[in-house]
């Protein structure tokens, strides 16, 4: 018998195409939501082919496509800007959808936001869930308010620092890679097209994305500095200090970017509970249960694939525990192979010059293998 009622716990990408998904099928859907307030937080975001596809699957891709900038290319570059080479894209959500879109993190939220409200998802704001009392058919949940619920299943979509994963019993924690990020929010300039990576200067590497049609997100990924940097408001005088050797257009954003920019920087971790998700009749999603390094742009993706396939196998014909198996056997290998393939990049870059070290070659198999169906 499918499922009814789902409780979903985390209102980022995962959880709100989670929901969204589950609405359109005719589930009693309740999305709780640690923060006081639901919108889209960090900066720009990377949304490969197959995550627009997800999002065209549960109706939202038109909104985030309006303010968005799709494109098929992108461009490598020296430190100095130098254009290296011209690469196109791998369509990875079919030839009709762009290859990738740039866009802010708050538009496309909003438009997830918007679309859960207008389904009839039950949305609880600054709440969360304080314990889960698992039966064979269903799952009694007291939040922290002292309200409680019962449920056919509950869903953590709560990111990589679930609260959810450890009290449904998965002991696995996430581990720094080994590099940060720089990250800031700028204007486009006017000959911004595409994403660019610079390559070969004092850092790891560089780049940027044009993110709406007058903004672009731009970073600068370096190694692990002091952790008491991490936050949404590191110097802009340190980016510049670390970003000091590239030139190009990255260098003129950064250069010309206003004194009281919002610089986030975040030493980059990774996570993969590399067994079953789920214990009974809960389970752990999205960057709960795998996040990778952001060096195939494959985050937002990964995330929004395993909600629509939840949704349609939790809908479907098979009972709760064959559809959690099913979507095990169809996502771990998956998830798992763009996390270690992101891995071996970011190895490749803390290490420059390790032998057999072909970057292009793997970022095209990953790219290439996930044109397959889900």
């Amino acid at each position: 018998m499918p499922v009814q009622k789902v409780l979903v716990v985390g209102g980022g990408i995962t959880g709100s195409v989670l929901s969204l998904a589950l609405a359109q099928r005719g589930a009693d859907v309740e999305l709780v939501e640690i923060s006081p307030q639901w919108f889209g937080v960090g900066h720009g975001i990377t949304i490969q082919g197959n995550a627009l596809k997800a999002l065209r699957s549960v109706g939202v891709l038109d909104r985030v496509l309006a303010r968005a900038v799709p494109f098929d290319i992108m461009r490598l570059r020296s430190a100095d800007g130098t254009l290296i080479t011209q690469l196109d894209t791998p369509h990875t959500g079919g030839p009709e959808l762009p290859a990738t879109a740039g866009a802010l993190r708050a538009d496309l939220q909003d438009a997830l936001c918007d679309a859960v409200h207008a389904h009839g998802v039950d949305v609880r704001l600054g709440l969360s869930v304080d314990r889960l009392d698992q039966a064979a058919d269903h799952v009694d949940v007291t939040f922290t308010d002292r309200s409680t619920g019962r449920y056919d299943l509950v869903v953590g979509a709560d990111g990589i620092n679930s609260a959810m994963r450890a009290m449904i019993g998965i002991d696995t924690v996430p581990r720094p890679v080994g590099m940060s990020i720089f990250r800031v929010v700028a204007r486009r300039p006017a000959e911004m097209d595409c994403a660019e990576v610079y390559y070969g200067g004092p850092r790891y590497k560089a780049g940027y994305s044009p993110i709406s049609p007058d903004q672009c997100y731009a970073y600068l990924l370096d190694e692990n500095l002091d952790a008491s940097l991490i936050g949404p408001r590191a110097p802009l005088s340190l980016l510049r200090e670390r970003g000091a050797g590239y030139g190009g257009t990255w260098g003129r954003i950064v250069a010309d970017l206003p004194e009281d920019t919002a610089v986030d920087y975040r030493w980059i971790e990774t996570v993969l509970v590399d067994g079953a998700w789920h214990r009974g009749r809960a389970i752990v999603i999205g960057d709960a249960a795998h996040a990778c390094p952001p060096l195939i742009a494959q985050g937002a993706a990964m995330c929004a694939e395993d909600a629509v396939l939840l949704a349609e196998l939790l809908t479907g014909e098979e009972p709760v525990g064959k559809a959690l198996e099913t979507f095990m056997g169809r996502r771990l290998p998956r998830v798992r192979m763009v996390l270690e393939n992101s891995l071996q990049l970011a190895e490749w870059e803390i290490h420059p010059g390790t032998p057999g070290a072909d970057p292009a070659r793997i970022m095209s198999d990953t790219l290439g293998s996930l044109t397959a169906a889900v």
